[in-house]
């Protein structure tokens, strides 16, 4: 997926729905994948930003292996810019914007290991904190070891990426949570998606809910004035529950969640509780397991 078309020629990245148009050395919007002679790399691989143990619940994945505990792995760089980004120190940076080491997939896995013999709990790998997706071929290659030593591999994205990706990627994953933000083009264009974002996220969603390995749960940060309304909640619902020929319903895990004021809507008011718990009542309309999150 390499998106050549010739040397030291303009190349176009394949990865997401903004296609960038990259001239030879130039980085595309993600501030993660690089024209490199002619090839569209990710340049943020194997440059880790953030690692740590997380429960399993933190994703969130309310029920997947509860109780147990993940090797949380982030780098930077992401293709939305949602001006309520929870992690923008990193999702928002470049490679000279923050502090990062390199560890390479064998390492990983390796942390991984060591941290399972210290405690029977460790389960496996998250993907998570920036846009794993820009980064892709990490989580392919890293999963893929994981698998290979007995360990899970969880993906927590924005889902925001071509189905080619996805293909590649939905026999590795056990686990993934996806944000569906908004279900309007206008929402996603308000995160700085490229036409075509919310289509591309409900790809991903309907690709990783028939992915007979792949539990799923979604998760949606109600921000108010933007999606907290009772018809937007509905029409989210009642689509997830209509997955897999209506077996989404009881499949998919809604996480409806809390927003609390960051970046640059950090003058914003946070969602009221009862916001959240009434549109959670409203999910549950159509779907059997909602939880409420940031309450």
């Amino acid at each position: 997926m390499s998106g050549t078309e010739g040397p030291a020629a303009a190349v176009t990245c394949p990865v997401c729905p903004r296609h960038c148009r990259l001239a030879p050395g130039a980085l595309g919007a993600c501030r993660a994948r690089r024209n490199v002679g002619g090839a569209v790399v990710a340049e943020n691989y194997g440059r880790v930003t953030s690692l740590t143990l997380d429960p399993i619940e933190k994703k969130p994945l309310a029920r997947f292996l509860p109780g147990s505990l993940v090797v949380s792995v982030g780098s930077y760089g992401c293709n939305l810019s949602c001006p309520f980004c929870q992690n923008h120190e990193i999702s928002q940076a470049g490679e000279r914007g923050v502090a990062w080491r390199e560890l390479a997939p064998e390492e990983l896995v390796e942390i991984t290991e060591e941290a399972r013999r210290r405690d029977a709990r460790v389960a496996g790998l998250a993907f998570t904190y920036n846009e794993p997706l820009v980064g892709w071929e990490y989580v392919r290659d890293a999963a893929q070891m994981a698998h290979e030593r007995g360990l899970v591999s969880v993906l927590v994205s924005n889902g925001c990426a071509e189905l080619g990706v996805i293909d590649e990627l939905a026999p590795l994953l056990d686990a993934a949570n996806i944000d569906l933000k908004g279900f309007s083009p206008a929402f996603y264009e308000a995160c700085g998606g490229a036409p075509g974002a919310l289509d591309a996220v409900q790809a991903t969603i309907e690709r990783l809910a028939v992915e007979p390995g792949c539990h799923l749960e979604v998760t949606t940060l109600v921000v108010p004035g933007m999606n907290d309304s009772e018809q937007e909640i509905s029409r989210i619902a009642a689509w997830l529950a209509s997955l897999d020929g209506g077996a989404g319903a009881e499949k998919i895990v809604h996480h409806v969640t809390r927003f609390f004021p960051r970046w640059r809507m950090a003058d914003a008011r946070p969602t009221p509780v009862e916001t959240v718990y009434r549109l959670a009542d409203v999910s549950r309309r159509y779907l059997h397991h909602v939880y409420v999150g940031n309450c």
